[in-house]
């Protein structure tokens, strides 16, 4: 798209058919993580002041999807997988697969750009975190994350998800 704008603008800020312009003329690649691994992370990473894992997703429930951060909020109002058509879906825990195969069709070499780590020991240490956490989880608040996140378990393959029942 040759319009010039910021890297921080939004899509909701341009008119529809600019709108239709870009999305037209790029490649529309996108990321997606199982929503219980992406709180977990943000968890992990101290994105809340929460002392317990049980009290951090207590608070994220608590907030309500509207007013959820990014880092938790559910892909679907974010990505809008519905009303943009993605060229490519990446589900995290292939990303090496899947990473290799577009960085292949972009005529660059795989090995150099993507990092050692493999995908199985990324699935295994969430499986196993995924495990722990869980079970610090009161049945309600299993039921109510499930429940948050019944779009993206709904738009997206996360059939392992411990949110899936």
């Amino acid at each position: 798209y040759t319009q010039q704008h910021a890297a921080e603008t939004q899509l909701s800020e341009f008119n529809l058919t600019e709108i239709k312009a870009m999305l037209g003329s790029y490649t529309k690649v996108l990321f997606v993580r199982d929503p219980f691994q992406r709180l977990i992370s943000a968890f992990m990473q101290g994105m809340g002041s929460s002392p317990s894992f049980s009290s951090f997703v207590q608070d994220v429930l608590d907030s309500g999807w509207h007013n959820a951060s990014t880092t938790w909020k559910p892909l679907v109002s974010l990505c809008r997988p519905c009303l943009v058509q993605y060229d490519y879906v990446v589900m995290f825990g292939f990303l090496r697969q899947e990473l290799g195969h577009l960085l292949r069709r972009a005529g660059l070499h795989m090995d150099s750009l993507l990092p050692e780590s493999t995908d199985t020991q990324v699935g295994w240490t969430y499986s196993w975190l995924s495990e722990q956490m869980f079970s610090e989880l009161s049945l309600q608040q299993k039921k109510q994350l499930s429940h948050f996140y019944r779009w993206d378990l709904a738009a997206f393959p996360f059939s392992d998800s411990f949110l899936s029942d």
